[in-house]
């Protein structure tokens, strides 16, 4: 029979537990009883002292449990972490089908794997650990992604850790990245670099010096429906990164295409998928989207008429959010005046903070201010390997729209 030390929670934190979310914040405790160290399991009880769940504490961290079962009969050992892992690699086989080589193996809370991303790149892992209590348990974890993924006839040659963010001294761990050692591993075929194909598309992938992981896999469908719609357009993909908008409108038929980065990294990185697809109808600049937009509205430009609208989290948290509301809006706002009636407009934000009605209420206002109307296309979110979890609402972060200009 387990022993873990009990904590009794608030109301308000026995709300949120029993609607699906698994953090528990420093406020809601109320009372403990036993020991611990952080990153040890610990039971959560209401008030009255009935069973929540089981998760990990930290003191370090604002959330202070991450819990990560309600079931009061598990045991937690290596078994429950084969099948854990078993449970959300089998899933993104079904979902993921023929993608499965590229996408994402496990997505923190909607895996019920707290503050862990893991992400394959052909036949390259790569993870980053964001909590303390997966970061004492990440052997077992790793091992168990390593040994299903090679019992499914999976290629996988190396594993690398991506655990340079800040976030992580705020779990008390340390900040570095660098290949994870496993015995199942040759590290003779250690590599960090490697082309990968998306969509029938080819792009360099650095894991090691990438954002996040290398590579944004969330968009993968979106990206198909930009295609779809770029035939005959002439494109203008905004906050480009490495081009993969832009590269799939123009495989998709474009009659040309300007992808755009402040980041000159970006743009040189761009150019060379550019390249190395063949593609003569892109080209990538260096340009601040803001002032790039401006300018071709003064000088009446009509260059483009399909716009798509990648930007990067223009808000982390619920105090920047008035902020980041305007700084979407007035991209937005651009945009819709720069394109011709008839025009298509694809535009997202990739920040949970952003709510999906406070997100339309920005369109619509945009739409107002430019004096047109959007009929919509389509609506979508982030691809399946990145599932949303009802209750849990940080799992639902990205928002996509594709409107025609009428």
């Amino acid at each position: 029979m387990r022993e873990f030390t009990k904590i009794k929670i608030t109301p308000k934190g026995e709300r949120s537990v029993k609607h699906g979310h698994p953090w528990v914040f420093g406020d809601e405790v109320i009372d403990i009883d036993g020991t611990y160290e952080n990153g040890d399991l610990i039971d959560v009880l209401t008030n009255k002292g009935k069973y929540l769940g089981t998760g990990f504490i930290n003191d370090n961290s604002k959330i202070r449990i991450r819990i990560i079962s309600t079931n009061a009969n598990d045991k937690f050992d290596e078994a429950f972490w084969e099948r854990r892992v078993r449970y959300a690699i089998d899933y993104r086989r079904q979902v993921m089908g023929e993608d499965f080589n590229c996408c994402r193996l496990i997505f923190g809370e909607a895996d019920s794997f707290p503050g862990l991303t893991i992400d394959r790149f052909e036949d390259v892992l790569v993870a980053q650990v964001l909590s303390l209590g997966i970061e004492v348990r990440k052997d077992v974890i790793f091992s168990k992604v390593i040994e299903i993924m090679r019992e499914y006839g999976e290629e996988i040659n190396c594993f690398y850790e991506r655990n340079d963010v800040k976030i992580r001294k705020l779990e008390g761990m340390e900040e570095y990245k660098g290949f994870y050692k496993h015995p199942l591993l040759d590290e003779s075929k250690e590599h960090t670099t490697l082309v990968i194909t998306e969509n029938n598309i080819k792009y360099n992938v650095d894991v090691e010096n990438g954002q996040k992981t290398g590579f944004f896999l969330d968009q993968k469908y979106n990206r198909r429906a930009v295609a779809h719609l770029a035939k005959g357009r002439k494109v203008l993909d905004c906050f480009t990164h490495t081009g993969a908008f832009a590269l799939n409108a123009a495989s998709g038929g474009a009659l040309s295409v300007t992808a755009v980065d402040i980041s000159q990294e970006a743009v040189d990185m761009t150019t060379k998928n550019i390249e190395m697809n063949g593609l003569d109808n892109a080209k990538a600049i260096k340009a601040d989207v803001f002032n790039l937009l401006t300018k071709l509205i003064e000088e009446k430009n009509k260059d483009y008429d399909f716009i798509i609208l990648d930007p990067p989290a223009f808000t982390k948290s619920h105090a920047t959010v008035t902020n980041a509301y305007r700084g979407y809006k007035d991209i937005n706002l651009r945009a819709m005046k720069l394109l011709p009636r008839g025009g298509y407009l694809a535009t997202c934000s990739c920040s949970h903070f952003m709510k999906e009605d406070l997100f339309l209420k920005m369109l619509n206002e945009a739409a107002s201010d430019a004096k047109v109307t959007l009929r919509q296309i389509e609506a979508r979110q982030q691809s399946p390997d990145h599932p949303i979890v009802f209750g849990i609402p940080e799992t639902y972060y990205l928002k996509f729209y594709l409107f025609q200009i009428v």
